[in-house]
């Protein structure tokens, strides 16, 4: 034990040492006054029932930024943080004590009353009610920055090397804090006085067994409070009564962002990474400070030079010194960084806030640290499958045909099904087959609450997310949430689960008469069934269920699609499209002559009935031409008969709507269909004046969808003609790219390399394929 060279006694009791949370001076002020007077205990700020804990703070893996985690046993959701950083007061002082084999404990209210008291929030001492002491006492020595006004006090004078009496700077601050009490009374934190009563009554019991020699870290609010004189039976009659619930306590990773105010963290600071840099410099911070923005910059391909790092510090230290400042601060820093190295754009300095002012630190915790089974099962699965959690966002590209990617989809997708979102699907970088899968990763510490929660589906996260699975499927009330319930299950390979949300959908599906839900339900079938290929899942019950599903879908969607108003037509447009899709999502899993048949004959009769709405009319006619089941007189004909001068031209311009309308090729079917081209363009030049201008909205909307490459195209081919009844223009040159017919020896070039691209020829050794 390092022997003691002073009393850690203030005069008539216990050392009170009030700091702000998560503040480096006030970190460095707390181990120059505990190096100073070395006392026999410690307490700090926290709930006692983490006091079986704090010997793992001494771990070798346990890296701030941490945080213990309090949830109430029967509601796991119902939890509470309590964040430390390597520059929070409170864990220097329980880094200290642990160094020094000084015993260490935690006074606050226990957390089996808070969390009563409660809901969800994060690490107590301030919750972001009431008065703001620190504003307070800002404004009153003339700043306008709360932030800054600690700088110039506290951080910048501790790291300047602190008064010659290490304890001096906590008196000063005890006595502002007194002012503020008797001015502000609790200050808009009633809760408060219970909280200072179980301190009271937790130091007293400190001094009956270690005497005076105690240091107390605490927030400088309370201070006055732990000082002031009550008796035990009125601490003890505060308490009484409080309700209680049974509590579980353990070590989480934290984030930097976590500590930033904007996450809603209400002792939280503006800039966690500033503050980590200023704690942790051995020396000439503002330099080292510099020297980490340039190499950010450089790595986002912005030309820093050392000159400019040279430049910005002469730069940040002449402001300090213009401002009246001791040192410089966050703001100097930063309003050099801006002027010099991002040439006064704030575009490039959102990254130095984002990177390194705020920052993306994730702290660890060893694994003797308590934890819930399902939290030491998903643990395990992180470490084998090599999927480390990051507090960074990222992206993840899994190819389904690889073990290990498969492994971690089906891990992320169970994850999912169970709460725990660390993982989102992202819409894939090169493939639109079902064998890729792309994600975007982040670790947030609540999702160790999420777990918790999870928790009493089960010990595994396989055993979890089946158990939730067959619960959700028994309880889910539409069908449109047992067929995404069983679409999650096929991703996630809940095979065991299969049966109960099939029966579950099976029975859900012959209850429900309303198309609208019938056909909203089959195109997550339609996705599952394509699972089994890459996922080697038996989907036949699944495929049995969907193909009596598009059997209903097919008989009751024509009737439902006629005599509609315009917004009801446009949501079955929606429909059609969608359960056109599923259907082709069948061929090869259901019977080839079933769906596909009997959806031909469905389209078929949408595309001819005059009750039927222009959009779906329309949009019937290009599925039933683009699955070649329409030839093109016969799409002419029906194109023909909707633009003819008998029709409405807002419902003439619905059916082309559907037609054409939407991005995904109906502008590149008029481009090489010029008759159909010319249909259009003569039912369009023969609107009426005052008929037009009601029809041009809704033709921008679905001509605006297209390409500008498409739009052009379109353009130059109605400008040179020629259309139905009208004549070219000889004068006006060709399109480019246009000619007057088939150019058969350039057509010919392209055929030998075609067969080399698919396999069709094997070049002779030192042949190249030209064209």
């Amino acid at each position: 034990m390092t022997p003691r060279t002073g009393r850690a006694t203030a005069p008539g009791g216990p050392l009170l040492l009030g700091v702000r949370h998560h503040g480096p001076g006030s970190a460095r002020a707390v181990l120059a006054a505990l190096e100073s007077v070395r006392p026999d205990a410690v307490l700090v700020e926290g709930p006692p029932e983490g006091d079986a804990l704090l010997p793992l703070a001494a771990h070798g893996r346990m890296r701030p930024p941490v945080a213990l985690l309090a949830h109430a046993v029967d509601d796991p959701g119902r939890a509470a943080f309590w964040p430390l950083a390597d520059f929070s007061p409170e864990w220097v002082a329980i880094r200290w004590a642990a160094e020094h084999e000084v015993p260490v404990r935690f006074v606050d209210l226990p957390a089996a009353h808070s969390l009563a008291l409660t809901e969800q929030r994060e690490g107590g001492p301030e919750d972001g009610r009431g008065i703001d002491p620190i504003g307070i006492l800002a404004g009153a020595a003339g700043y306008d920055d709360p932030e800054r006004w600690w700088e110039d006090v506290v951080e910048h004078r501790a790291a300047g090397g602190g008064p010659a009496d290490p304890c001096a700077p906590f008196a000063a601050l005890a006595e502002a804090m007194t002012a503020l009490r008797e001015a502000y009374g609790d200050g808009g934190h009633p809760q408060d006085a219970v909280r200072e009563a179980a301190m009271r009554l937790q130091l007293r019991a400190a001094r009956k067994e270690f005497g005076d020699g105690i240091a107390v870290v605490c927030g400088a609010w309370h201070v006055p409070a732990l000082g002031a004189r009550t008796t035990v039976a009125a601490d003890r009659a505060l308490l009484k009564g409080m309700p209680k619930v049974r509590t579980e306590l353990t070590w989480v990773p934290w984030t930097h962002r976590r500590l930033a105010r904007h996450s809603g963290y209400g002792a939280g600071i503006e800039s966690p990474g500033w503050y980590a840099h200023l704690f942790g410099a051995p020396d000439r911070p503002v330099e080292r400070w510099m020297t980490k923005v340039a190499g950010l910059l450089r790595d986002a391909d912005r030309p820093v030079s050392p000159a400019d790092v040279i430049e910005a510090v002469r730069l940040a230290g002449t402001l300090a010194a213009l401002r009246g400042r001791p040192a410089v601060g966050l703001a100097e820093a930063t309003d050099a960084v801006r002027a010099v190295m991002c040439e006064g754009s704030d575009v490039p300095l959102a990254l130095v806030r984002d990177r390194l002012v705020v920052g993306e630190v994730l702290g660890e915790v060893p694994d003797t640290a308590p934890a819930v089974p399902l939290q030491r099962d998903l643990d395990r699965q992180q470490r084998t499958l090599r999927l480390r959690p990051e507090a960074e966002r990222r992206e993840l590209d899994l190819d389904l045909r690889k073990d290990t990617d498969a492994a971690r989809s089906r891990l992320l997708h169970r994850l999912r099904l169970l709460g725990v979102h660390w993982g989102e699907p992202a819409a894939g970088r090169s493939s639109t087959g079902t064998f890729r899968e792309s994600w975007r990763l982040r670790w947030e510490p609540e999702l160790f609450v999420r777990t918790a929660e999870a928790g009493v589906w089960g010990t595994t996260v396989l055993g979890a997310a089946t158990a939730r699975a067959e619960s959700d499927a028994v309880s889910s009330s539409s069908l449109a949430g047992v067929t995404a319930l069983a679409e999650q299950c096929l991703l996630a390979g809940l095979t065991e689960a299969l049966p109960v949300v099939m029966r579950a959908l099976s029975d859900r599906a012959a209850l429900d008469t309303d198309v609208g839900h019938l056909a909203d339900a089959l195109p997550a079938l339609a996705r599952s069934l394509r699972y089994g290929d890459v996922r080697s899942t038996d989907t036949a019950a699944l495929g049995e269920v969907a193909a009596g599903l598009a059997e209903r879908v097919c008989v009751g969607l024509p009737p439902a699609c006629t005599n509609l108003d315009a917004d009801a037509a446009e949501e079955a447009h929606r429909r059609v499209d969608a359960v056109h899709t599923a259907i082709g999502l069948f061929a090869g899993v259901v019977r080839a002559d079933g769906p596909a048949e009997r959806w031909a004959a469905v389209l078929h009769k949408l595309s001819s009935r005059d009750a039927v709405a222009g959009v779906i009319r329309g949009r019937a006619t290009r599925l039933l031409l683009d699955d070649g089941r329409l030839t093109d007189s016969e799409a002419a004909r029906l194109m023909g008969l909707a633009l003819s001068p008998g029709t409405a031209p807002p419902d003439a311009a619905a059916w082309i709507e559907g037609f054409v309308g939407g991005a995904e090729g109906g502008g590149l079917l008029l481009v090489h269909d010029e008759r159909l081209l010319g249909l259009v363009d003569t039912w369009l030049t023969g609107i009426p004046a005052d008929t037009f201008t009601g029809v041009l909205p809704l033709l921008r909307r679905t001509f605006a969808a297209y390409q500008p490459a498409v739009r052009r195209t379109l353009g130059e081919l109605v400008r040179r003609g020629p259309g139905p009844g009208r004549e070219r223009d000889e004068a006006a040159p060709p399109a480019p790219g246009f000619g007057d017919g088939l150019d058969g020896e350039r057509a010919d070039a392209v055929v030998p390399v075609l067969r080399l691209l698919l396999g069709l020829d094997t070049p002779a050794p030192g042949a190249a394929a030209t064209g």
